[in-house]
């Protein structure tokens, strides 16, 4: 009977890598130019591997697609604070990847303690990509009143403007945190766990699979760090908030791969700033321009934030703005600009072994079992508007965090997946079935929004200066 294990990328891979190479697995492309999910085993030829990101792995694993995972505690705590009742085991604690969780708030809130949050009758605002973890340190806390902002990433850019708090992640002394961020609490510390599926555990034989792992690292005991951390770097100037914001124009920017094309439009544009892309990891650069304000965000995140007030302006892609809209129809964030760069198609995938060629016939085939048919995708809004505009009968969606290929087709049916070229899904022995709508960067905000004369002009320079900036491009391709 074959064992299915799922390995994590990003943080842990390198480390995870090394385990196993010294463990004997013989893993084919478990590195940092990892191009397969599938990788065979050497050693076990009855061992299935596949690679995700490591947010999906509790999941997968507590769901029983996997019999065996590897992640980090702090993922599989914000599975098991919600859902406390999953088949999900805690195997083996392997020593490696450490870190801690924090409720941190900015520095420039001087006040602020966790005695000061208790009596706060104000709304505390949270937010963390670990809504779970972070709702229940709220409720274990007896906050009076608070809200959880689900972020997919970029927490510690949030306080104190759009968050009174953030649960972020650092190392265990606490000296990583940045972007004027003081921890007022450790909530936990984690490091990579060994996890198993519990009827797996109960009816697979893994004894040797997991004697290998024994030999190069025996059982590490876990004990919580109690240093208290060390005093932080001062932070940059506070975003304008309240009164102060009121002639301030606010724009988010994106993190991530989007930045080198946002800093040429800008420089194209004769907007300079400062810090961008960041060596340190500073979210707030400096905007060479009187009464502009940024901040350096997720993209998927933007949208919601401009539609909260948070922002005025963003610069992210219509993918995630598309994706908004079909959750929120009435949202008053639309596109002010098409900035013309991050081309990318949205598609329709399934597997090149599936006998359909576009939606009709998988539709028609359906699953043929009668179960649902699954669909994965990171634009989860979006997938499951084009599931019921389609007429796909039964269905479920499966929320993803990238490396969305992976699921195909034992984790999913269907994936709602961007591609440039259409090269990675080639290669993953997959096929585009549909395309939903193109996609570049956009510069949105609310249209008509209620400004007053200063904010106004300011907000219109702007459009009209990264508007000439975009023609200026096109008239150079």
């Amino acid at each position: 009977m074959p064992v299915r294990i799922a390995l994590p990328k990003g943080r842990l891979l390198t480390e995870t890598a090394a385990l196993l190479e010294k463990a004997g697995w013989q893993l084919s492309g478990y590195d940092t130019s990892l191009r397969n999910y599938r990788l065979p085993s050497g050693r076990f030829p009855n061992l299935l591997v596949k690679v995700f990101q490591e947010k999906d792995i509790p999941i997968q694993v507590a769901i029983g697609n996997y019999d065996l995972g590897i992640c980090g505690l702090d993922w599989i705590e914000e599975l098991s604070v919600k859902y406390a009742n999953t088949a999900l085991m805690r195997v083996k604690n392997l020593g490696y990847g450490s870190g801690a969780l924090y409720i941190a708030g900015s520095r420039t809130q001087v006040a602020l303690s966790i005695d000061a949050l208790r009596a706060q009758d104000e709304t505390v605002r949270i937010a963390s990509e670990y809504p779970n973890i972070a709702e229940s340190f709220a409720l274990n806390l007896r906050l009076r009143r608070f809200s959880i902002y689900p972020v997919w990433g970029a927490a510690e850019a949030y306080p104190p403007e759009s968050a009174t708090l953030a649960l972020v992640s650092g190392s265990r002394d606490g000296k990583s945190l940045n972007n004027g961020l003081a921890p007022l609490n450790k909530v936990i510390d984690y490091s990579a766990f060994l996890i198993a599926n519990r009827q797996s555990w109960k009816q697979k034989d893994i004894s040797e699979i997991l004697a290998t792992l024994e030999k190069v690292r025996p059982d590490i005991k876990y004990a919580p760090s109690s240093t208290t951390p060390a005093s932080l770097k001062v932070p940059p100037p506070p975003f304008p908030i309240g009164k102060e914001a009121t002639d301030i124009v606010r724009i988010a920017l994106p993190d991530g791969h989007q930045q080198k094309f946002t800093v040429e439009l800008l420089n194209r544009a004769g907007i300079q700033i400062d810090d961008y892309p960041s060596d340190t990891g500073n979210r707030r650069p400096n905007v060479k321009l009187e009464g502009v304000v940024a901040k350096v965000i997720r993209p998927q995140d933007m949208p919601l934030q401009v539609a909260n007030g948070n922002f005025d302006m963003a610069i992210t892609g219509r993918d995630w703005l598309t994706d908004h809209l079909a959750a929120f129809p009435s949202s008053p964030v639309r596109e002010l600009l098409d900035l013309k760069f991050g081309w990318v198609r949205i598609v329709a995938v399934i597997s090149k072994n599936v006998p359909a060629d576009n939606i009709y016939a998988l539709r028609q085939q359906g699953m043929g079992d009668g179960s649902s048919i699954r669909v994965a995708s990171e634009y989860i809004n979006l997938a499951d508007k084009y599931a019921r505009e389609n007429h796909l009968g039964m269905y479920r969606i499966i929320p993803t965090w990238g490396a969305t290929e992976a699921f195909l087709p034992e984790d999913a049916d269907l994936l709602i997946e961007n591609t440039e070229t259409g090269s990675t899904i080639a290669r993953h022995n997959l096929k585009i079935i549909d395309t939903l709508f193109e996609s570049t960067a956009h510069l949105i905000g609310i249209k008509d929004g209620k400004h007053n004369r200063v904010k106004q002009a300011r907000i219109n320079s702007l459009i009209k200066m990264l508007a000439s900036a975009v023609g200026e491009k096109q008239e150079h391709t």
